[in-house]
């Protein structure tokens, strides 16, 4: 079982209850997942991955595209409940990431914490980042890379965050040692319980996303 399929067991096995105007959820607080580059092989071989559209969203986000008209024209729609325009959510700041990873690549300084923050304190927002900070340094000549979720969807929300990272990790010209993520709050809707048992049974599923 990869790490990430056993961050889910966990939640299962040891969350608890609390009411959410999304729906119920089943939460554990202050988890974190290590994951050494043979870990992100265990998990995109052994669990589905929308990489591809990823992939898109991602590019997106970095060139700061707010209309979800042009998310969809991508195959992706999960932002739709958001109405035309995503305001003050992820583009407004990964837009400011490609100016941060070319001065990561020229400069290389192993004494320099770089970070992008995320997310604007009473801000008006229609999805505010779940992702709030991602911290890159480098440790011997390679890429460490931490991040810290506020909130995360175990179903939907991790798995893709995991895949972002690692994907911003490739545009840095240094070999990936580890991502770590601090999970606040790292939570499995109430109607996708069974499903999270069937998955971590080898069944193909479908997560439902509440929004």
């Amino acid at each position: 079982m990869n790490k990430y399929h056993k961050q889910l067991q966990r939640i299962l096995k040891k969350g608890k209850v609390q009411e959410n105007k999304k729906g119920n959820i089943t939460y554990l607080l202050n988890q974190a997942l290590h994951l050494k580059p043979s870990d992100l092989l265990e998990i995109f071989e052994g669990h589905g991955i929308a990489r591809n559209k990823l992939k898109s969203e991602l590019e997106l986000f970095q060139n700061g595209e707010r209309l979800t008209e042009k998310y969809r024209e991508a195959g992706i729609t999960w932002w739709d409940y958001c109405g035309p325009i995503l305001v003050n959510s992820y583009p407004t700041y990964f837009e400011k990431l490609p100016s941060l990873i070319k001065k990561i690549n020229q400069e290389k300084r192993n004494s320099k914490n770089y970070v992008m923050f995320l997310g604007s304190t009473d801000a008006e927002s229609n999805q505010q980042p779940c992702l709030s900070l991602i911290q890159f340094q480098i440790d011997n000549g390679k890429l460490v890379i931490s991040a810290y979720q506020r909130s995360s969807d175990a179903n939907l929300g991790l798995p893709a965050d995991i895949y972002h990272l690692y994907l911003i990790s490739r545009q840095i010209d240094l070999p990936l040692k580890s991502i770590t993520l601090f999970l606040g709050n790292v939570h499995i809707y109430e109607n996708n319980l069974k499903l999270t048992k069937q998955l971590l049974k080898g069944k193909s599923v479908r997560f439902s996303l509440n929004v």
